[in-house]
Order: structure tokens, then C-alpha cells, then sequence
């Protein structure tokens, strides 16, 4: 039977509605989001810590908390895989790509692939391709999850918790920019792990510990008998429904239909840099850091906090199934439907059954909160990161004399559009992957993503790989990678009373596998089309690249790596009242004769500044603020805010 919320419960939840709004109020009052800079990045100016709890909510959203729990329940140990392949991939974000972004400055990730590669062909691909993913992955999966949590504890309709659920964060999106977000991201990261971690000690204090968790685990098994009386059902015939023999292993056989080793390592760990270290709704966050010192710190962090979710969410939806073992490992189609309306099966429901059969009034409401939170950080994230990538890489194309206003507009209004077309998408994902969402998540991306992540790193670590190279590398990938998932939609999976009938290079190629191949293959055609053409120009590759970086930080005689190990240490500041950079310290006769175009690629003033050389003292207490908006001279934003003058 389907425990309620008590009115407690309700007040708790209302009452954080109230501070997510207060919270995202203050930060629209506090930020200047008039500008580009202001309104898409924060202004430059976050620091380490909300950064840092940013980047976790944003990843752990609630398809974590369903789709990551459900998969604990229905396979064990083996997702919690991503987790930990995470915690690197974060450092290679913090210490080698986000320093290349900054010093590129770009706003969005196909911006930075038009500027490393020069054109726009793919700046469009990588544009499109990224508010394709954001569409059909993330946000249709975080609409669909957060609504079962709502219908689970509630009773609600599925469509209208959904309808529900984003209108306030479409709301808080669209009037206070990045700066809200990342402010009501820092008290979602704080209440979630709290609540996430109260769960986690109540569930393993009902099962006696974590090696009761192991043993009992093994043996959760459903009583057939039991559910053939209980749901009255016709079809005796039942699915595989006892766990499997390595449950409680990470890493499995080559021919597991979970997580194979070589496919993991060779296939998910490269494409998931694209998740990591080039998808917009990660790497602005970062890009909103005050320096570079603050977006490192950020990502270890972050990193940390990975480590978190494979105790508060793997092992709380194992622990669900070993409570409730007849509704989560649901015995057919039948069986399944009657339990939680998926013919698929019931795996998904393991937290918020979790939640509201095992925790007390009260604090059950602090866990509504809790999901509540992780929703609304995701899709906030997502809003915000994909009306970035529409408006500054799509409409700026078509509209090269658009204002600082218009762009603003056009950013909000296609938060709505997207919005109508992911709830439009929810019901292919309650069918998809088994009732296992958060593997939907990773086959989608992991026939989509791999190209990208291979053009990524060819990007960054090689100087000669071209556009030509890049463009039919990418195509090479993106049309194979887009063939086999028609066919993964065409072919779907049977239910799993019936035969599956789908010819074998679709059912038994594993997806990471597949992207095993297409990281590899958009490597070899980018390589091999870029030796055959001409390299790029020596500006393409000036301020795009790691190797640039690295020789950037060794001091040079005119008294640019002095600047840069200046800046670094953060003595570098903004004069007050004008737009100088003033150099505090005994370097400030080798900095003074730097060129203010060199200046620019370290240390930037406000989004209307042309930063000079000055000797001189100021009494500014925030030198950060050097590193801020500097990067709007991009958009032309001082130009268009004269003509509207």
C-alpha cells in the first residue's frame, strides 16, 4: 500500500519552495544579467565552492536518484562505474580543458570548436547535436523521473506532475540567468547529501549493514506464487527475476549485457569526456569562476563529491529491492504494469519507494525536498545551458546584428520550446532499456557522443588536426552512430516473456562497444584527412590549444609570462574607476610594456573595458574582478548597446 505525505511533510516541501525562490530573487537582485556575460556566465565572478556544488547537482539529478538507484536494484554494483570514472575525468576538465576555454574566450563549446578550427559548419553540428542530446537524454529523463517520484508519493497524474514541476524552474531560469542557478545549485548540493545520507543510514540500519546488504541482496528473489494471487494475473509466465551471479562486481565479463570491462575502459571512459569536459551545462559552470585557481578548486571539489552517490543511491535502490522485492523485481508485463504502469519494468521506483515506506513524517517531507531539488538543478542547468548554445551559436548566425536585448529574449523563449518538445518525448522513455532509465541515458549518448569527444581531444592536444579533419571525422562518426540507434528504435527489445526476434548485430553488440568503434574511427578519418590537407593557420591554433598553454607559462622576455604568472598568483587588478590593469608588486617593470591585445588573453576588465598598462595603486580589494566579463568584447555587446542608445 502506498504510503502518503502528512501535512508536515507538505509544509517541509513548501517551505523550500519559498527559499528556492527567495534564493533565486536575491541573485537576480545581486548580479547584473542586462549583459551577455552577466546573464549566461554569472559574470565571471563564482567562487570554488558554489561552483563546485553546482557542477555535482547538475550531474546528480533526479534520473540519479531513479535511474541510477533503479539500476542498483535491478543489476547491483556495476553502475556505480560511472561514478568513479568521473572523479579523473573532472581533473582532465579542471586542469587542462577549462584553461584552454578561458584563454580561447568562448562562451559555449561550439563557439571554441569555430574558434580552434575556424568556419561554422562545425560550430552548427556540435550546436545542434548538443540541444539534440539535451532534448531526448536529459531533460525528457529528468521530466519523466522527477514525475514518478511526485506520482509515487502523491498519486498525481504523470503529465500533470510534469506540467507542475517546471514552472517554477522555468521560471527562476529565464529571469535570473546562470547567477540563480548556481546559487540555488549550493543549498540543492547541501540538502541533497544531507537528505541522501539520512536515507542511507536509516535503509542500511533496516537491513542490518552493509554485509546484510550483500547477502540479502543475492537472495532477493520474489515469491511468484504470492504475486499470481495478489495481482490476479493470467499469465503465469515470468521473467528472469533472480539476481544476477556477479551482482556485487564493478566491472564485468566481456559479454555482459551491463557493463562489459573492455567496452567500459576502451568505449565509455573517451566518450564520456564529452559529458565531463565539452557539454555546455558542465563546462559553464566552470567558465563562471572569478580565475583559474577557483575552477581547479571546483573540480577537485566536484571530483570529491562523485565519490558520494555509488553509498546514498546504488546502495539504497539495492537495499529497496531486498524490502520490496515483489513490486521492484516485478515477475512479467502483467505484473509489472499493475505495480508502477510500465510494461517494462519496475526497477525505477526503488528510491521513492525507499522514501516513502522507510522514512518518518517529516523527514520524508526534507526527502521530497531533496528530489525536488536534484529536478529542478538539472533542469535549471539544462534551460540556461541550451538557450546559451541556441542563442549565441544558432540565432547569432542567422541574426549577426542582433542586440544584447533581442539575444536575451531568444534565449528565454526557447526554454519554452524545448520544454514543449521534451514532455512530448516522455512516453518512449517509460518503455525504453528495460525500465532501466539511467542505462536509456548511456545508450543514447553513447551512440551520439563519441565523435565528439574524439574531435575534443584531437582539438586540444593536436596542433595540425584541421577542419577539414574535424568536419568529415565527425560526420564519419555522427551518421554511423545515428544508424544504429534508428535501429536500436526500430528494433526494440521485446518484453521479456517473449522471444526477441532482432537480428544479432543489434542485440548482441553491446552500445559500448559501438562507441568503442566510433571513437576510434572519427580518430583515424580526422587524422588521415588532415595530413592530407593543409594544416591550420597559426591563429587557429594561438590561444586553442593545450601545447599554447603550456608555453604561455614560461616567462618571456617582453614580459608576457610575467603577466601570466601574475595573474595567476592574483596581483593583478582592475583600476577602480577606469579600465586599467595595475600590477601590485616587483614585476611591474616587465609588465608595464605588455600589449593590451596580450593582456586580453589572461586578464580581462568589465564587458565595455580596453584594458592599458597603469603603475599606479588602487585601493579595489577584489583583483579577481580583473578576471570577469572582458569576454562580451566577443559579442559586440558595447557596439549593440550604442546603437540601441
Amino acid at each position: 500500500m502506498r504510503a502518503a505525505l502528512e501535512p508536515a511533510d507538505i509544509a517541509i516541501v513548501a517551505l523550500y519552495f519559498v527559499l528556492v525562490m527567495c534564493i533565486g530573487f536575491f541573485a537576480m537582485w545581486k548580479n547584473n544579467r542586462s549583459t551577455v556575460s552577466g546573464y549566461f556566465l554569472a559574470g565571471r565572478s563564482m567562487t570554488w565552492v558554489a561552483i563546485g556544488a553546482s557542477l555535482f547537482v547538475s550531474n546528480i539529478g533526479s534520473e540519479h536518484f531513479i535511474g541510477l538507484a533503479g539500476s542498483g536494484a535491478a543489476s547491483g554494483f556495476a553502475v556505480g562505474a560511472w561514478e568513479f570514472n568521473a572523479l579523473m575525468l573532472l581533473q582532465l576538465l579542471g586542469w587542462v580543458f577549462v584553461p584552454v576555454y578561458i584563454r580561447s574566450g568562448v562562451y559555449t563549446m561550439p563557439e571554441y570548436l569555430s574558434k580552434r578550427f575556424g568556419g561554422h559548419r562545425i560550430q552548427i553540428y556540435f550546436a545542434a547535436l548538443s540541444l539534440l542530446l539535451y532534448i531526448f537524454t536529459k531533460l525528457s529523463v529528468d521530466l519523466y523521473s522527477g514525475a514518478l517520484f511526485i506520482q509515487e508519493s502523491l498519486g498525481w497524474n504523470l503529465y500533470l506532475s510534469v506540467i507542475l514541476l517546471i514552472g517554477m524552474t522555468a521560471l527562476l531560469t529565464v529571469t535570473g540567468g546562470l547567477v540563480a542557478v548556481i546559487y540555488t545549485d549550493t543549498l540543492q548540493a547541501l540538502l541533497m547529501i544531507i537528505g541522501a545520507l539520512t536515507l542511507m543510514i536509516i535503509s542500511l540500519t533496516e537491513v542490518g549493514g552493509f554485509e546484510e546488504v550483500k547477502r540479502r541482496y543475492m537472495l532477493a528473489t520474489p515469491n511468484i506464487t504470492s504475486i499470481l494471487l495478489t495481482y490476479n494475473i493470467s499469465n503465469a509466465n515470468s521473467c528472469n527475476v533472480n539476481p544476477k551471479p556477479d551482482s556485487l562486481k564493478m566491472l564485468r565479463e566481456p559479454t555482459d549485457e551491463d557493463i562489459p570491462w573492455p567496452g567500459f575502459l576502451l568505449g565509455q571512459t573517451p566518450a564520456s569526456v564529452w559529458y565531463w569536459c565539452a557539454d555546455q551545462v558542465i563546462v559553464q559552470r566552470v567558465l563562471a569562476a572569478k580565475n583559474i585557481a577557483h575552477a581547479k578548486g571546483s573540480t577537485l571539489m566536484a571530483g570529491f563529491l562523485k565519490l558520494l552517490p555509488m553509498f546514498i543511491i546504488v546502495v539504497p535502490g539495492m537495499i529497496s529491492r531486498i524490502l520490496f522485492v515483489d513490486d521492484i523485481a516485478c515477475i512479467n508485463p502483467e505484473h509489472c504494469f499493475q505495480v508502477c504502469g510500465s510494461r517494462a519494468g519496475c526497477s525505477n521506483i526503488a528510491y521513492p519507494r525507499l522514501v516513502m515506506n522507510l522514512v518518518p513524517v517529516g523527514l520524508r517531507g526534507l526527502m521530497m525536498a531533496v528530489m525536488i531539488a536534484a529536478l529542478m538543478s538539472d533542469l535549471d542547468s539544462i534551460f540556461n545551458s541550451a538557450s546559451t548554445i541556441f542563442t549565441l551559436d544558432v540565432y547569432k548566425l542567422i541574426r549577426k546584428s542582433a542586440t544584447s536585448r533581442e539575444l536575451m529574449v531568444v534565449g528565454r523563449v526557447f526554454v519554452a520550446f524545448m520544454v514543449v518538445i521534451s514532455i512530448a518525448w516522455v512516453p518512449i522513455i517509460v518503455e525504453m532499456q528495460g525500465g532501466q532509465m539511467y542505462l536509456y541515458i548511456q545508450e543514447v549518448a553513447d551512440y551520439l557522443t563519441p565523435p565528439v569527444a574524439a574531435l575534443f581531444l584531437m582539438a586540444i592536444f593536436w596542433k595540425r588536426c584541421n577542419e577539414q579533419g574535424a568536419f568529415y571525422g565527425g560526420m564519419a562518426g555522427f551518421v554511423l552512430g545515428a544508424i544504429r540507434l534508428i535501429l536500436a528504435f526500430f528494433y526494440r527489445a521485446p518484453e521479456c516473456d517473449q522471444p526477441d526476434t532482432r537480428p544479432g548485430f543489434v542485440k548482441n553488440i553491446h552500445y559500448m562497444y559501438v562507441a568503442t568503434a566510433l571513437f576510434w574511427i572519427t580518430g583515424l578519418v580526422t587524422v588521415v584527412v588532415s595530413l592530407l590537407t593543409p594544416p591550420p593557420t597559426k591563429e587557429q591554433v594561438r590561444t586553442t590549444t593545450f601545447w599554447a598553454l603550456m608555453k604561455r607559462s614560461v616567462p618571456e622576455s617582453d614580459g608576457k609570462g610575467e603577466l601570466y604568472q601574475a595573474r595567476e598568483k592574483g596581483v593583478l587588478k582592475c583600476h577602480e574607476n577606469a579600465n586599467h590593469i595595475i600590477p601590485n608588486g616587483k614585476s611591474e617593470e616587465n609588465i608595464k610594456n605588455v600589449k593590451p591585445e596580450d593582456i586580453n588573453l589572461l586578464v580581462t576588465c568589465r564587458d565595455d573595458s580596453n584594458p592599458v598598462i597603469s603603475v599606479s595603486h588602487s585601493e579595489v580589494e577584489t583583483p579577481v574582478d580583473c578576471y570577469s566579463n572582458g569576454q562580451a568584447a566577443l559579442m559586440g555587446e558595447k557596439k549593440h548597446e550604442e546603437e540601441e542608445e
